[in-house]
């Protein structure tokens, strides 16, 4: 069964079972004790500490192991901040961040501080000059992912670290994403990782913290791991993360070459094969091994099922898919059709064979759920008598419900007539312009609905 969900998790690398197989015969024992057992697993603690920081592109003694890449992100955030209070409290961060800085973000911000969040465009990468231009005064930290965890566009990191420095700013990179694929360029001043991204196992973070840099460890103090990441160490599950990472590196660029390919072949032919698909990210400065689209007319979570039954298994960022439906914080902000959405990541070794059933079984998966929902053909020209405006009632239905109810309709309304949509599902307000971009219609905007939720205004141009 083709897993295709590498960006949530890869698959464990063989040398990491190696790895943790032998570690566990090694370095069960506490690494800060003195006697021959603590001063074995000290060995392999300080081995596999060298190994990731060399990969990091960092000194050792700025490296430690957190529990995990989420734990890593807040203890960078919340130590940077507090090493920087006298210096103020503004947090900059992308909009398209993952959900740890975000959430991270939202704690500082419940405390007084203030967090800005500098704006993507459709391609989902953020305007270097627009970041340099957020590090206002009292600016106390910056973050910026190295690539989207969605959609898989690379950030102008090394250009909004020399904004950074130039402003005496610290930029804290989250590059769980790309640090498999190679060293994150630029002056970056913290970075945060996770294992399991890259094929280690689950349960390993790591946090690099520039010397130079303030950082106050929040929460208790521990002696282990420079005192910012409390606990006992995990030590075969680090020897086995620091033993894929660098094996991971030393694949990654035939590797990632060969992914790269399948990933161009899924770009060009899922538009060719599927009508009214949207491919999202950046074409070119992207991730090799990860594409997202969205179908226009598909609930998200029926295409995810379906895909599943015929042995695929894939993510989403669409609202359809989720329990609190609103889409992804990405797709929100790179204002990009979000109902339908499938990212396909490629693990490491995906053979071209289950690359090519994936684009012969997709057309028809999706031909099937939209006909299950009554999606209409296009439409066709209407008498000039037919009415100016009409209205459609798509409160309290999930998408797609608002864009098909839409696309039936549009029809009964001459050339210059209008459709306005009533929706209060937070999907309509990326999906319905989409539709119009993608169908040739005119979207007017939106305003409140006396019924509630929102009415969003389509006219026919064509």
């Amino acid at each position: 069964m083709p897993y295709f969900d590498a960006a949530s998790a890869a698959p464990l690398h063989p040398v990491a079972r190696q790895a943790l197989l032998a570690s566990l015969d090694e370095g069960w024992a506490d690494p800060a004790r003195l006697y021959r057992e603590g001063r074995r697993a000290r060995l392999l603690l300080d081995a596999a500490r060298e190994a990731a920081a060399e990969a990091v592109g960092c000194r050792a003694d700025e490296l430690v192991f957190t529990p995990s890449g989420t734990r890593a992100v807040h203890a960078g955030v919340s130590g940077a901040l507090a090493g920087r209070r006298r210096v103020g409290n503004r947090l900059v961060v992308s909009a398209v961040e993952h959900s740890s800085v975000l959430h991270a973000g939202e704690v500082h911000a419940a405390a007084g501080g203030t967090v800005a969040e500098v704006p993507v465009d459709r391609s989902g990468a953020v305007d270097a000059g627009a970041f340099a231009a957020a590090l206002g005064e009292g600016t106390a930290l910056a973050c910026l992912q190295s690539a989207n965890h969605e959609v898989g566009t690379e950030q102008p990191v090394a250009e909004v670290a020399e904004a950074c420095r130039g402003v005496g700013v610290p930029l804290l990179v989250d590059a769980a994403q790309s640090l498999g694929w190679g060293p994150v360029e630029g002056g970056w001043s913290l970075l945060a990782a996770s294992a399991h991204k890259w094929g280690g196992p689950a349960g390993v973070g790591l946090l690099a913290v520039r010397k130079g840099v303030r950082f106050a460890p929040q929460g208790p103090s521990d002696e282990r791991e420079s005192g910012r990441a409390p606990g006992f160490e995990n030590l075969p599950a680090i020897v086995a993360a620091a033993a894929s990472l660098r094996a991971v590196r030393a694949e990654a660029a035939a590797e990632g070459a060969r992914l790269r390919a399948l990933v161009d072949r899924i770009r060009a032919r899922v538009p060719e094969l599927v009508p009214d698909v949207e491919v999202v990210g950046d074409p070119v400065r992207r991730l090799p091994h990860l594409v997202t689209f969205s179908c226009l007319y598909v609930d998200g979570e029926t295409l995810l099922h379906e895909l599943d039954r015929e042995g695929f298994s894939v993510s989403s960022g669409s609202s359809c898919t989720s329990s609190t439906l609103t889409p992804s914080h990405v797709l929100r902000a790179m204002g990009v059709l979000s109902e339908g959405n499938v990212r396909v990541s490629l693990p490491a070794g995906t053979a071209e064979e289950d690359v090519d059933r994936f684009l012969d079984v997709l057309p028809g998966v999706v031909a099937g759920v939209r006909e299950r929902l009554g999606v209409p053909a296009a439409p066709a020209a209407a008498p000039a008598a037919r009415p100016g405006s009409l209205v459609v009632d798509a409160l309290g239905r999930r998408c797609p419900i608002p864009v098909i109810e839409l696309a039936k309709v549009i029809g009964d309304v001459p050339v210059g007539g209008t459709v306005t949509v009533l929706a209060d599902d937070e999907a309509a307000r990326l999906d319905i312009p989409a539709w119009c971009a993608m169908r040739g219609q005119e979207y007017v905007g939106e305003e409140d609905a006396p019924e509630g939720g929102r009415a969003y205004v389509v006219r026919r141009t064509s």
